[in-house]
């Protein structure tokens, strides 16, 4: 296998920490600096969410669609590590030597290859290519992207370390508030950096990319749209159910914004309540019930969408809770913002001098 191109896995500690967006931002910084890049995802994570079904194929396609690269500067998955490519591996019906076929896959004759890895350090394993084999097949290097949160994510990057030894070029640690960036900078950063980890970007937290479209709520939850077709592309950063009394609910909507308000569909005086709010979307529960045409025809004043669903009210908020921060990014806007934060928040000239550059 050709070694002129150096290979650059971004991994993860668990899923949906926001590797792609890591990949996107370093892979634009990458570019700007001059170097030819190649990207790419041998393994993909085949799993499928019980609430919100499976995840993005196009994945390869989009990252070389952003950042402009010929077919042949691309690997699409060669794997999918759903239940049936399980069950095949354990009946013996898929013996491929993949770990074999990685290794004999023509090098790109570029300066650098990106990989995008799966949701852990684990995934692959039956077929030999968890994110440490993967590394070492190819000699490759490794970024992990940990969501910063509890004493669960220090520990499992400790652990990471361990089993990844100086393949791990460092960490970025996502989705930090933005009150305790400060503290992650001086205190976290401090103790990893002790234990031979650099942290290489601290992302703060936004509410734009863990946000998700009223078009992907609808997608999600085989919603009817009743009204507000054309305003699809609004935001969501929130939740909050309509289940008290008017004047309980106005105080309580007007405590947040760009939410979703969720409420039962034969609650009338909830949904017009909600409409004189800073809602972005009205989700009615139950049965399909049709709101009364005042409520839709304020709604149509204030342009503000409401869908119906048949799932009941709190099956509705934990589907809706679990897509964010887990839905594909591919807003132009979002795009534009990751760019910017890694800009601003990554050390990129450091990780080109932890990778020889």
């Amino acid at each position: 296998m050709p070694t002129s191109a150096k290979y650059l896995i971004v991994g993860s500690t668990e899923p949906y920490s926001g590797k792609t967006s890591t990949l996107l931002g370093l892979a634009r910084q990458f570019q700007e600096k001059g170097f030819q890049l190649a990207c790419g995802q041998p393994i993909a994570s085949g799993t499928t969410d019980p609430w919100l079904g499976r995840p993005p194929e196009d994945e390869v396609q989009f990252l070389a669609q952003q950042l402009s690269l010929d077919a042949d500067r691309t690997l699409s998955p060669l794997l999918r590590t759903n239940e049936e490519a399980i069950h095949k591996r354990i009946r013996g019906e898929d013996t491929t030597d993949y770990h074999q076929h990685i290794a004999e896959l023509s090098t790109p004759d570029v300066d650098f290859v990106l990989w995008e890895g799966v949701g852990t350090l684990d995934e692959g394993s039956a077929f030999d290519l968890s994110l440490p084999q993967l590394a070492a097949v190819v000699d490759a290097r490794v970024i992990l992207v940990a969501r910063y949160g509890s004493p669960n994510a220090l520990e499992k990057i400790l652990a990471a370390k361990q089993r990844l030894g100086d393949r791990l070029v460092g960490i970025t640690l996502n989705d930090v508030p933005n009150d305790e960036l400060d503290t992650t900078v001086t205190e976290l950063k401090a103790f990893l950096e002790g234990r031979g980890i650099p942290v290489l970007g601290t992302m703060p937290h936004s509410a734009l990319l863990r946000g998700v479209s009223v078009a992907e709520v609808v997608r999600q939850l085989n919603a009817e749209i009743l009204c507000g077709k054309e305003r699809l592309d609004l935001k969501i950063e929130g939740i909050q159910i309509g289940a008290m009394s008017v004047n309980s609910a106005v105080k309580y909507f007007q405590q947040r914004h760009n939410t979703a308000i969720v409420t039962g569909g034969d609650r009338a005086d909830i949904q017009l309540a909600a409409l004189e709010t800073a809602t972005h979307c009205l989700i009615l529960t139950g049965h399909r019930l049709t709101p009364p045409e005042l409520v839709l025809s304020r709604a149509e004043e204030v342009e503000i969408p409401v869908i119906s669903v048949e799932l009941d009210t709190l099956t509705t908020v934990e589907i809706l809770d679990r897509m964010f921060g887990r839905t594909p990014v591919r807003d132009p806007l979002e795009l534009d913002y990751i760019y910017q934060t890694a800009a601003e928040h990554f050390d990129f000239d450091r990780l080109l001098e932890c990778l020889g550059a």
